[in-house]
């Protein structure tokens, strides 16, 4: 059964005179980063393969996550839009058991809700949903994931 971890990048810096694609991560964006690793590691939740935006602040909060893992940077998540996000999860490998995708708001909050038929009330920088799913990448669709939990930095 192959397991979908759906992460939002750790807080970022403000966009004062930065283009919104180069914005890094703020101090407790960081520390966020790091302990959301750690509990990935402590819920044997790291993934075969990271399905990560080409925007900064994602590629930042995946290098602090600090997974050994296959990945591909991919550009159109930063286009935040939630049904290109699971087009590109159903092109996974199904050698990979667990895909994490780091990415935006709201097309991350969206996708967890359009999987598995429900989402929290609000998914703020560095939540992660963990999504299983009954079948192979491929046959994903709407609807037929399972929300197992939701993480976020304040617990």
């Amino acid at each position: 059964m192959p397991t979908l971890i759906v992460l939002r990048h750790a807080k970022a810096v403000a966009g004062l005179g930065i283009p919104d694609i180069d914005r890094t991560l703020n101090d407790r964006g960081r520390r966020d980063a790091a302990a959301t690793g750690e509990w990935l590691r402590a819920n044997e939740l790291v993934p075969d393969l990271v399905l990560c935006s080409t925007a900064a602040r994602t590629r930042e909060t995946l290098a602090l996550l600090d997974v050994d893992a296959e990945v591909s940077f991919e550009s159109g998540i930063y286009d935040n839009d939630p049904d290109a996000l699971l087009d590109l999860v159903s092109r996974s490998s199904d050698d990979a058991g667990q895909v994490l995708l780091v990415g935006h708001n709201p097309s991350v909050h969206q996708l967890v809700h359009d999987l598995a038929g429900e989402a929290p009330d609000a998914f703020p920088t560095c939540a992660l949903a963990v999504i299983d799913l009954p079948d192979a990448w491929t046959n994903v669709r709407p609807g037929l994931g399972t929300l197992r939990t939701v993480h976020t930095p304040k617990g």
